[in-house]
């Protein structure tokens, strides 16, 4: 019997490096399967906060082990993977632009982690974009648009209702997957084979803390 097919949300800020490492897997694993790819630009940073948290490339160590980390897993899948012009920069333009138009989304992605060029500019995303046969201008005029800075908050307070709390992550019918070394659930997911673990949460959910950090 073939695996069930459907829609699968894809939240990601293009400020993460994970993001695009999974935005270069995700068709190929979904579309084997019969399943659509929704990809939701999400703000990180409103994530964060919710969260009350910092991004891993704010916290010096873990930034270095982010690099290393990324390196080894480009070089695994295969892709072309190059530093960032800046990093952290700002995505909101880029998000935006990829609320307008998802065909925006691929070329941003390739330019800011395979090709070192910034995308936090009216001037460098229209660029990309042209580069790529869309007009750039013209969407980065419509990303202005209070309809479009309200779409892209709507995504990123629905991601976080639903329990979102990082990006890359993939939602397949209910269950949650969280970071590039999840994918590997994921397919298995996709293929009727993944584990059910809502009888095990509900065990681990009477777990209580008897310690607590300041």
């Amino acid at each position: 019997m073939a695996a069930p097919s459907g829609t699968l949300a894809f939240h990601f800020d293009f400020i993460s490096p994970y993001s695009y490492l999974a935005w270069t897997q995700i068709h190929a694993l979904a579309g084997h399967r019969e399943w659509a790819v929704d990809p939701i630009p999400t703000l990180l940073a409103a994530l964060l906060a919710h969260g009350q948290t910092k991004g891993p490339a704010e916290i010096p160590d873990k930034r270095v082990y982010l690099v290393a980390d990324t390196i080894r897993t480009a070089r695994v899948l295969g892709v072309p993977y190059a530093p960032p012009a800046s990093h952290p920069f700002n995505p909101l333009l880029a998000l935006r632009v990829a609320v307008v138009e998802p065909r925006a989304i691929e070329p941003l992605f390739v330019a800011a982690w395979a090709k070192s060029r910034p995308i936090d500019s009216e001037e460098a995303v229209a660029a990309v974009l042209d580069e790529s046969g869309l007009d750039g201008r013209s969407l980065v005029t419509r990303a202005a648009h209070p309809h479009v800075k309200w779409q892209l908050r709507k995504n990123t307070d629905e991601a976080i209702a639903r329990g979102v709390f990082g990006v890359p992550t993939m939602i397949a019918r209910d269950q949650m997957f969280w970071g590039v070394d999840s994918l590997p659930h994921l397919e298995r997911f996709l293929d009727g084979g993944g584990i059910d673990v809502a009888s095990e949460l509900q065990k681990w959910s009477h777990v209580k803390p008897t310690a607590s950090r300041e």
